[in-house]
């Protein structure tokens, strides 16, 4: 998608941390991605998907979210079965996949290193995720990934992250008449250790689709 610079700069830095460990990461990896992961999708979409922050062998690699790694293989059959998606699988970015009414993002748009931005971190690129969040118009859904997303998207809201719990295929309401659903992370570990299964994950978003075809 053609971002908005509002919603994502390519060459941020202004987490320190995460700055320096791009620049080992791209030295490691000349060929990956290895800067902050712009979002994927329709800039108009209805539906926003929040992850928490790229992976190193995949986003990172790839520079779209939730492609290259074990984590997107069950996000993009489910956007698929429910015509979030032009096809099943996400392979590069010239793969010709499009995102339908769908743009996925991230809380942090940046590598953490061992997977785990720190919360300064988070609250520093919460400035981009609350400007995304404006373009999704009322009645629209935004699915949060995990508790950490779903904490993000409460604070770009301005509000607690605490105010509103996180639970799998819980609902909440968000300014402007939206829709919050959280959903277990698609991690491996989830998956594997079946603490998401496929039928659980394609509940939440049956229940996304049924939000936005009930809205005019």
């Amino acid at each position: 998608m053609n971002t908005d610079s509002n919603c994502f700069e390519l060459l941020c830095t202004r987490c320190e941390r995460l700055a320096d460990f791009l620049s080992e990461v791209r030295r490691d990896y000349p060929d990956y991605h290895g800067r902050p992961v712009p979002p994927f999708g329709d800039p108009d979409a209805r539906l926003l998907v929040v992850g928490l922050a790229p992976g190193m062998h995949g986003a990172n690699a790839s520079g779209r979210p939730f492609t290259g790694d074990h984590a997107g293989i069950l996000l993009y059959q489910t956007l698929h079965k429910f015509g979030f998606a032009s096809a099943a699988q996400s392979l590069s970015l010239d793969d010709g996949l499009q995102l339908i009414d769908c743009r996925i993002t991230n809380a942090v748009k940046c590598l953490p290193p061992q997977n785990k931005p720190t919360g300064a971190e988070i609250r520093l690129c919460n400035s981009f995720l609350s400007r995304e969040l404006e373009t999704v118009a009322q009645g629209g859904v935004v699915l949060a990934l995990g508790a950490i997303a779903h904490q993000a998207v409460l604070r770009a809201c301005e509000l607690k992250p605490t105010s509103l719990k996180f639970g799998h295929a819980r609902e909440h309401p968000l300014p402007a008449g939206r829709h919050l659903l959280d959903s277990y992370h698609c991690s491996r570990y989830n998956t594997q250790t079946r603490r998401l299964t496929t039928d659980m994950f394609e509940n939440v978003f049956r229940r996304a689709r049924e939000l936005l075809d009930s809205t005019p």
